[in-house]
């Protein structure tokens, strides 16, 4: 990926995310555009958003967002010029749910067993007493 793709998927990702708590106060308070994936010749986009809330809530938050995809778009436009703005299709992103349930499992082991929690042996620190072989006498 090249350095300009980077830096206007960052773009991309900043402007949506301050469209929806500009515009969108209310209907986006649970909707976070984690990531943006724009493809090499700038036509195309993926954006990953985490959305706060059961499954049916995720789901009508889903669809508002497809259904306001025109104007976000036409505001980005107005905040970003590039030669070609890219189409932008949203997606869940599932990476936030998956990491929390790994966190869940992992402190439920430490629940079944306490000995996973304490901290492995460390090696005892050097004294700042000892002299520097380096060092000019």
């Amino acid at each position: 990926m090249s350095n300009r793709t980077i830096r206007v998927n960052e773009l991309i990702q900043r402007e949506l995310n301050d469209i929806l708590r500009r515009h969108y106060q209310t209907e986006s308070i649970s909707i976070t555009v984690t990531e943006v994936r724009i493809s090499t010749d700038l036509r195309d986009g993926k954006v990953f958003v985490a959305i706060i809330g059961d499954e049916e809530f995720v789901l009508r938050r889903m669809a508002w967002l497809r259904r306001q995809a025109r104007e976000i778009r036409a505001e980005l436009a107005r905040r970003i010029t590039l030669k070609f703005l890219p189409n932008l299709s949203y997606s869940i992103d599932e990476t936030t749910p998956r990491s929390a349930k790994v966190l869940q499992m992992l402190d439920d082991m430490v629940k079944l067993n306490p000995a996973l929690a304490t901290p492995p042996a460390t090696v005892a620190p050097v004294p700042a007493t000892t002299p520097n072989p380096h060092a000019a006498p």
